[in-house]
């Protein structure tokens, strides 16, 4: 296990997340493990359901593609793109096989990571079992496992503790809790009504269902109702 160099951060890639909840509750461990940035891939709107305030402290950027997104995460943030999936090359997240800036795909609750999603991971984890009760984790408990595994690689600095919690940093000047998007020209609009009309579809194969909007859950934007 290589030491991790300066300067590393860490960032979440939200893509079909289907229960409404999870987001928020991602958005709250990406604070308190030292997440960067976290990247919203097709629908623009999710809901913060469940972050207790964490969207506060998060930057959120949105794109319309996974392949707009990957461009980025490799370009201009100079990330590694890890997908938290059980592949035949996957490495155990115990492992702490990270040698950069990484940016962390993971799966729908159900399916996984699909096939698109895959193609633009350059490396996998999984996170070891050793209890025989389940076959996977809910996505916010597996996020949870793995941003602490990279905090740790990372060297990130312990929160100061007041009582038996941590210190909520005060709200940063600048940052609302919508999203901070890259693209806002009429074509990115119309790119983006595409996306919804297809990964609505996409969920409605993958699942079988009828209602598209049981399915799919990112329907609102931050609101914690």
């Amino acid at each position: 296990m290589a030491a991790a160099p300066a300067a590393v951060e860490s960032v979440v890639v939200i893509h079909n997340v289907a229960k409404r909840h999870n987001v928020g509750t991602l958005a709250r461990s990406a604070t308190a493990f030292g997440v960067a940035e976290v990247v919203v891939v097709g629908r623009r709107d999710v809901s913060a359901f469940g972050s207790h305030g964490a969207t506060s402290h998060l930057r959120f950027r949105h794109f319309t593609s996974l392949a707009l997104a990957r461009a980025y995460l490799k370009d201009e943030r100079g990330c590694e793109i890890f997908g938290v999936e059980i592949t035949d090359d996957a490495q155990p997240v115990t492992a702490h096989p990270f040698r950069r800036s990484t940016a962390f795909l993971f799966g729908n609750e159900g399916s996984g990571l699909s096939q698109k999603e895959c193609e633009i991971c350059d490396f996998f984890v999984y996170i070891p079992q050793y209890g025989g009760g389940t076959a996977s984790l809910n996505v916010t408990v597996a996020a949870s496992i793995v941003l602490h595994h990279f905090a740790v690689w990372a060297g990130f600095p312990e929160r100061g503790r007041e009582g038996n919690k941590f210190i909520v940093a005060d709200r940063p000047q600048g940052l609302s809790r919508g999203l901070y998007c890259t693209e806002d020209s009429i074509e990115a609009v119309i790119e983006e009504r595409k996306m919804r009309k297809e990964n609505a579809c996409d969920i409605l194969e993958e699942n079988g269902s009828s209602h598209p909007q049981e399915s799919n859950g990112l329907d609102l934007m931050f609101t914690d109702a």
